[in-house]
């Protein structure tokens, strides 16, 4: 809660004056009983009918102040707890959107969804809950046990000794709630998991008639969670009837004591109808303090699992540069001996050393789990290699600010995302480009002609891409990634749904319109790449080949056995 809180202060004064108009609103409703008190044994008695009237209509005072005092300051904590919340799930966003992809990894897409979502909705119930009832009920608990010791002590005694009963009840139950909320939460994340992963892969698990196996995976994770809820909410659910049954159990004793102190004299009617409407108040005290705690036991572990995201230390942080750089001499891209391991239990990439001048062009080719991704992830700095270095114009990569850094690229990847809107707004991205650069970009990338068959720029795009092909699709993406103008172009594995004709029409195209940009080309097919002034041949993470498509054919086994399949040359 401590990382919670900086949100809080801000608001502290507006939540100040909620609190005095809740705290204005219980004591008006403490009155009530004992105004009552007053007129049956000393007002009634008397026989002044004015009187009657004049406490009758302070009863009528502290009944209306009280109801308008609660709908006001309810009112209040719903604003104040409605903005603190929008503020820390701001925050939250923002901080998922700059963790590292080694952070992100550990994080999990599904938990960072349920703790932005269903996390800081808990905290935003807990907020308002405190502010509606956390003041109300302690103020009318010990309220009313004060009023009652001023009425009669005796029988006053009887509801003193009552509390600390309840207060262990809640102390366990909310010991051993926590935990327990905590568990659920994670099950959520799972849940959030299976949900993500049918959603985005529908058409494969229909294409595979999976449907089945879908809905019991998701069935037995859903049995899992209902099965900690249900196991949580019957441990809270204890709370209520146990508190009621203490305090209705102390209301009987009030009734016999107090009969029999009537009968000796030693009390009057009118208190023990006090007493009663004070133990009803209380009553519904420890039920809402009880409710507090139910939801505090939710809210916590919400809150704990927001501070862990916003507690995350800044990954990839820009080093100082060192060293005197002088570009013009130096290759725009080089990778020197770099390694690199996910988990720190083997290497995605060994070794892996190149270098590319301005204008030069690498392709990377070997089978899948090869590293070939990972190269790229290095490069843009996703994350920070294991061993060696990786220079952009002499640069290391860890020297550069990352808006910088990222200004250089123009990336389409293998698993890249098409939003909902028009074709122009997909290849701008939110981005100041002109038409003329966001028209050359299409023309590039080949896209020119399927979209102005579709209508032109404004067309419709539904969500990821789902009214496009394949191969409109990547050519959209690549033109996304030409739009800006980079310096350095990434393809990963994104002209894989074109044909052949039209994968050379894209070579051409970006040879003759950005043959200025250093490109890194992923491709399955040798003909992608064959083209290209350099080409990474990787198994397993290591290099077992660099150098032109020629060079390669006759010191590369596997490339060349590669190129033979492919381009119909095996015997």
């Amino acid at each position: 809660m401590e990382k919670i809180s900086k949100y809080i202060l801000p608001y502290a004064p507006y939540i100040a004056l909620t609190v005095f108009i809740k705290l204005a609103g219980a004591v008006l409703e403490l009155f009530i009983p004992y105004f009552m008190e007053t007129i049956l044994d000393d007002v009634v008695p008397s026989g002044v009918s004015r009187m009657i009237f004049l406490y009758g209509g302070l009863m009528l005072f502290c009944a209306v102040g009280a109801l308008l005092c609660n709908i006001i300051a309810n009112r209040m904590s719903a604003i104040s707890s409605g903005k603190i919340t929008r503020k820390l799930r701001y925050d939250l966003f923002d901080r998922l959107e700059r963790l590292s992809s080694g952070q992100l990894d550990r994080l999990t897409v599904p938990s960072a969804e349920s703790r932005l979502t269903s996390d800081t909705y808990n905290v935003n119930q807990l907020l308002a809950r405190v502010q509606r009832l956390g003041i109300r009920a302690p103020i009318l608990l010990l309220g009313g046990v004060v009023m009652t010791l001023t009425m009669d002590p005796a029988l006053a005694l009887i509801l003193v000794m009552l509390l600390p009963l309840i207060g262990i009840i809640v102390y366990v139950v909310t010991k051993r709630s926590v935990p327990l909320y905590k568990e659920e939460q994670n099950i959520l994340d799972r849940v959030v998991r299976i949900l993500q992963e049918n959603i985005t892969g529908v058409r494969v698990i229909k294409a595979l008639s999976k449907t089945e196996y879908e809905k019991e995976l998701f069935g037995g994770v859903n049995d899992e969670l209902t099965a900690i809820d249900q196991k949580a909410g019957l441990i809270t659910a204890a709370t209520n009837p146990s508190t009621s049954l203490v305090l209705n159990l102390g209301l009987t004793l009030v009734v016999l004591v107090g009969a029999w102190r009537v009968a000796d004299g030693n009390t009057q009617s009118g208190v023990i109808i006090a007493f009663l409407q004070y133990f009803v108040m209380i009553l519904n005290a420890m039920l809402g303090i009880t409710r507090i705690f139910v939801m505090w036991s939710k809210g916590e572990a919400s809150a704990h699992r927001v501070a862990e995201v916003l507690a995350m230390p800044e990954d990839l942080l820009v080093e100082e540069n060192k060293k005197e750089i002088h570009a013009e001499n130096l290759p725009h891209i080089e990778f020197k001996n770099v390694s690199f391991s996910y988990t720190g239990a083997g290497n995605a990439l060994e070794n892996i050393s190149f270098s590319l001048g301005r204008g030069e062009s690498l392709g990377i080719l070997g089978e899948t789990g090869s590293g070939k991704t990972t190269v790229i992830s290095l490069l843009m700095r996703f994350y920070d290699v294991s061993d060696g270095e990786i220079l952009i114009n002499g640069r290391n990569v860890k020297t550069i600010p990352r808006d910088e850094l990222t200004s250089m690229f123009g990336a389409a990847f293998q698993n890249d995302f098409i939003m909902e809107g028009t074709v122009g707004d997909n290849i701008r991205f939110f981005r100041d480009i002109s038409p003329e650069s966001v028209d050359n970009a299409a023309r590039t990338s080949q896209a020119e002609d399927f979209i102005r068959d579709r209508g032109g720029m404004d067309s419709g795009v539904a969500v990821r891409g789902n009214n496009l092909s394949g191969g409109q699709k990547q050519r959209l993406l690549i033109a996304r990634a030409l739009a800006g103008n980079p310096e350095i172009l990434i393809l990963d594995d994104s002209s894989s749904a074109l044909d052949y004709r039209t994968d050379a029409e894209l070579r051409k195209a970006l040879h003759r319109s950005f043959k200025d940009v250093t490109s890194v080309t992923i491709a399955q097919r040798v003909s992608s790449i064959r083209g290209c002034t350099k080409i990474l041949v990787l198994s397993d993470g290591k290099a077992i080949g660099l150098g032109t498509h020629d060079e390669l054919m006759k010191s590369c086994d596997e490339y060349r056995i590669i190129a033979e399949q492919q381009m119909g040359l095996a015997e």
